[in-house]
């Protein structure tokens, strides 16, 4: 025996008893065994001899013989590598050479300890390597955007990627017995030929008809009773840089092309993947061929969802700005949304429809049951309203402009890798996922979209069906997929599709083209400020000074607050985690009490629905956080309040509240003088909100400030 290869069985051994990877093994063996209950109590390090005191409890008719038995071993290759240097390179970069090492110390131990007794060959135990990690360096990272794409190394490298396409789960074979046909060949009995599947085979690989004996040529015959099948599902990635592809507009340049790679899952790893997350993956690139076409593909071995970090901090310019504003909790929040998006509109204007969207682009994460705040633009000037949105969603890292030849929602298609099962595609609100997906014009949908959009959301999931008879299963199948996206769209004015009505209330506006329930859907209705007919001066300015000079910087505020300073902010903001104060909830819930029985008829009952509260709750949260303060205040609920008033009043009419049409910002905020009117201003609609409550929801109990 090759003294090297002896010393790394043993080092093997050592490494499995100090990590309890042994203790594992012999876990995971009693499956095979049938074995309810055992004991350990006592192992010795050594390959040629252990020492093992066990006490198995088993059913007598328990046992049965497989082909083959698959165990899975967990390994660290920096505590391997600290052992012996030889092994933990053979593990890194000769993985499958490494598993025969593993192997043969398992076989060792299940023989001496009497494990499984039914076990008779070496060729019978397939293990698997379960990397907890690779090392920090370039050559380990297998890049699937960058050429060329290394499949032929048949070695571990880590890569990551975003789930765009999931097959369902099929079976596959682990591993078979083969049996000679000449009665008289040793190889006529026992486990002699035993084929198990490796990293990128196909089934023919495995199981076929056409193997011949490796003793006597003769034609073997697979005993079929002895195959042991495993769970496989395919999975399309592809980069994440993929998405920068999809805004729409971006101020990256670069070049590049990425194409989707497959990844095989297989048993454990079966739906381990959902489609639209982002995950880091450990696995042994191959190449599986399927007729003429060769497929670039990925083994996994171990799979981690991936979650980025986001900044710890936000730049100089904006905590001097927030320290400026700190007499008042509103300044901050206005004076970001009078300045931002300057490259697309001049400071000062469409400053409501800026923080509606500030207040959306804060309050997105890929957390179940998150708040999610949708926007609903009605303007009659859409280039410019799709030029602000399409700014701001490139803002974050999943902000996906919806192309219109695509689907919205996921859709099933028949896998391209010939086993004829069904694949379920993603989409624009999927891959947007923890981002915004914006739609462009509503009204440019036919019914049945609308009427699935307005499913989505009420519920935040979309049903996929996948008829049985069409993709080779016996029964249909409907998968649930969770939509985690906040939806932004406009609506255009002055488009001819509208049909005037008579007998509208007063504030209400127009949107007859878009059906009632679909609008309640979205959290926020927005009206923009300048009509196309009344553009402001500023606006034509601005719009023609960028025609001339696109990449000038017009404003003083672009340069000390740039596009990237805005990313890292809403990072930031967004990932503060926020509380609501017994004040702040006392507020919404008494507004919200008071405006169902406000805003109600005695046929239809109320217009506001249940939504409204999460609504509210919503935007008061977004505010605290893009003021950056980790508690929900009152003056935070009252943003939200009459943001919410406003959007009701274009959708139903003015109620007894009765604000202003442009309540968060009913004048320029461009000094310090303006910001101090409103302040005042605000503080007024708070105790407007507080006698609005008292006359019509007088259960609530709001502390008011006598001040």
């Amino acid at each position: 025996m090759d003294p090297e290869m002896q010393k790394m069985r043993e080092v093997v051994l050592v490494y499995l008893d100090r990590s309890g990877g042994l203790q594992k093994f012999v876990h995971d063996c009693k499956k095979y065994n049938g074995i309810t209950q055992y004991i350990v109590c006592k192992l010795i390090h050594s390959y040629t001899n252990l020492c093992y005191f066990k006490i198995l409890f088993a059913p007598t008719d328990s046992k049965q013989s497989y082909a083959v038995y698959r165990f899975i071993i967990s390994i660290n290759p920096s505590d391997i590598a600290e052992l012996d240097a030889t092994l933990g390179n053979y593990i890194l970069h000769n993985p499958l050479q490494a598993a025969q090492i593993f192997q043969s110390v398992c076989f060792v131990a299940i023989k001496t300890l009497s494990l499984i007794e039914q076990l008779q060959t070496e060729d019978q135990i397939s293990i698997l390597l379960k990397p907890t990690h690779l090392p920090p360096l370039p050559s380990y990272v297998l890049s699937l955007s960058a050429y060329p794409f290394n499949y032929t190394s048949q070695r571990f490298y880590m890569s990551e990627g975003i789930v765009i396409a999931m097959g369902t789960v099929t079976k596959y074979t682990q591993g078979a017995r083969f049996l000679c046909t000449e009665e008289t060949c040793p190889f006529s009995e026992g486990f002699r030929c035993i084929r198990v599947h490796c990293p990128g085979a196909t089934e023919s690989a495995t199981v076929r008809t056409d193997f011949v004996c490796s003793l006597c040529s003769s034609p073997l015959q697979e005993d079929m009773k002895f195959r042991v099948l495993g769970d496989k599902q395919i999975v399309e990635m592809i980069d994440a840089k993929m998405l920068n592809a999809l805004k729409g507009y971006s101020n990256d340049k670069s070049h590049f092309r990425i194409q989707a790679f497959t990844v095989f899952l297989r048993d454990e790893l079966a739906n381990k993947m959902t489609i639209g997350n982002h995950y880091r993956i450990i696995g042994i690139p191959a190449c599986v061929q399927n007729g003429l076409q060769a497929t670039a593909c990925i083994e996994v071995n171990s799979v981690q969802l991936y979650k980025p970090s986001g900044p710890s901090f936000v730049s100089d310019n904006f905590k001097y700005l927030l320290s400026l504003t700190s007499s008042s909790c509103w300044r901050f929040t206005a004076v970001l949304a009078n300045i931002f998006a300057s490259q697309i509109v001049p400071p000062g204007t469409y400053n409501t429809l800026k923080l509606a969207i500030l207040l959306s682009l804060v309050q997105t994460c890929e957390k179940e049951n998150a708040d999610y705040l949708d926007l609903l633009v009605v303007t009659s000037d859409t280039l410019i309203i799709d030029r602000l949105l399409n700014y701001s969603l490139c803002l974050l890292p999943r902000g996906i402009r919806h192309p219109p030849s695509s689907d919205i929602f996921p859709s099933v298609s028949k896998d391209k890798h010939g086993t004829g099962s069904a694949s379920i595609q993603a989409c624009s609100a999927v891959l947007a996922k923890g981002g915004i997906c914006y739609i462009g014009d509503l009204s440019s949908y036919k019914k049945d979209k609308l009427e699935l959009l307005q499913s989505v959301l009420e519920s935040r999931t979309t049903t996929v069906f996948i008829p049985g008879k069409k993709y080779g299963e016996e029964a249909d199948q409907q998968v649930t997929v969770s939509v985690q996206t906040n939806f932004w769209s406009h609506v255009d004015s002055s488009s001819k599709k509208h049909i005037q009505k008579e007998n509208f209330l007063i504030g209400q506006m127009d949107v007859s083209v878009i059906p009632v329930n679909l609008v309640d859907g979205f959290g926020l209705l927005i009206y923009n400020e300048f009509p196309s007919c009344h553009l402001s001066s500023s606006v034509v300015h601005h719009i023609l000074r960028r025609a001339i000079n696109p990449e000038a910087m017009l404003y003083k505020v672009s340069q000390q607050f740039r596009t990237q300073d805005y990313e890292e902010f809403i990072l930031f903001a967004r990932n503060l985690h926020v509380e609501l104060s017994s004040e702040a909830e006392s507020l919404i819930q008494g507004y919200y009490l008071a405006s169902r029985r406000v805003r109600r008829d005695s046929i239809h009952g109320s217009m506001l629905s249940a939504s409204a509260l999460k609504i509210l709750i919503s935007l008061a949260k977004a505010h605290a956080k893009l003021s950056l303060r980790q508690t929900v205040l009152e003056e935070d609920a009252v943003i939200a309040i009459l943001l919410l008033e406003s959007s009701l009043t274009l959708k139903h009419g003015t109620s007894v509240l009765c604000v202003a049409p442009n309540p968060v910002f009913p004048f320029d905020v461009s000094d310090e003088n303006s910001l101090q009117q409103r302040d005042i201003y605000l503080m007024q609609c708070h105790h407007q909100v507080l006698k609005f409550i008292a006359a019509y929801s007088p259960g609530i109990h709001i502390n008011t400030n006598e001040e």
